[in-house]
């Protein structure tokens, strides 16, 4: 397990090749650092990758040709070690294939490449899997990013709220004390581009979207002028969460989601599962502008 660094004028970002999880985005002109730093006391994670599940699944079981298999919430990725091949000071990429132990709780063979690049005050994450099978592949994957909340020391979490780039009326699928999703939604954001942060609204874990018709959402202050923009291609799914009174929210873009509570288990007919041909590639992209 070793940090990395990517390195402009502006922006310092390290990531760790165990999980291929972000560390730390450090704007070096403000000297603000933008990402959660993990206190075991909350949450002792920044930024997974969820793969080759998003959420739980039912029973952390799934069926497939017949089988049944067994694996934890979002998935074995985060708890990898990854190879690195450091492309240059301002681009990276980790890799993770298949291998014996996968194998046992997920039939496919994949290559997974998690990607940094940055760009002046930008930082893409993208995610490349390849079909290196004989066999269609079903998949998940997602993000999990932890940003910290208050950004800056003199204001408090309260300060602080999402802004999303398009107008919202959408609801929220709550979560069982299972983790599964219940089927129906309730009303949550309604004619606002805005969510007001406040440490109550995760007290009954995630807030969990279906086809949001943004794609930026920004964190911003009441009285500061420093925030981010996350920017998400293609996620169906979308997450946002923070550990129970801790300083950080989680703004998640999933293409998959957690199993619904009448979720017949079959991994070919899960919500959320990508079908990928053999020798077939999956590419998607999110971004965080800070400022």
């Amino acid at each position: 397990m070793s940090n990395y660094v990517l390195e402009n004028d502006i922006l310092t970002i390290i990531i760790s090749s165990f999980g291929a999880e972000l560390q730390s985005i450090y704007n070096k002109e403000n000297k603000l650092e933008y990402l959660w730093q993990a206190d075991p006391e909350f949450w002792a994670k920044k930024s997974p990758v969820l793969f080759p599940i998003v959420g739980g699944l039912k029973n952390n079981q799934y069926n497939y040709l017949g089988k049944n298999y067994s694996l934890n919430r979002h998935g074995f990725a985060r708890e990898k070690e990854f190879n690195v091949i450091q492309v240059s000071s301002t681009i990276i990429q980790f890799v993770f294939e298949s291998n014996d132990e996968t194998l046992k709780v997920y039939p496919f063979h994949f290559k997974l490449t998690v990607e940094y690049s940055i760009n002046n005050n930008q930082l893409f994450c993208s995610y490349f899997i390849e079909n290196k099978g004989n066999d269609e592949m079903y998949f998940s994957i997602g993000a999990h990013p932890a940003f910290k909340v208050p950004l800056t020391e003199s204001s408090s979490y309260e300060d602080w709220f999402l802004e999303f780039n398009k107008i919202e009326d959408a609801g929220i699928y709550p979560l069982t004390n299972e983790g599964l999703l219940e089927v129906n939604p309730i009303p949550f954001l309604k004619t606002t581009n805005q969510l007001q942060l406040k440490k109550e609204l995760f007290y009954k874990d995630a807030l969990v979207f279906k086809n949001l018709q943004s794609n930026k959402i920004s964190i911003k202050g009441n009285s500061s002028k420093h925030g981010l923009t996350m920017q998400f291609y293609d996620f169906k799914y979308f997450g946002i969460w923070s550990a129970k009174n801790a300083n950080f929210v989680c703004l998640e873009p999933w293409c998959g989601i957690a199993d619904a509570e009448d979720t017949n288990s079959e991994l070919t007919s899960k919500e959320g599962i990508h079908e990928l041909k053999v020798n077939n590639n999956f590419k998607r992209t999110w971004s965080v502008e800070v400022f």
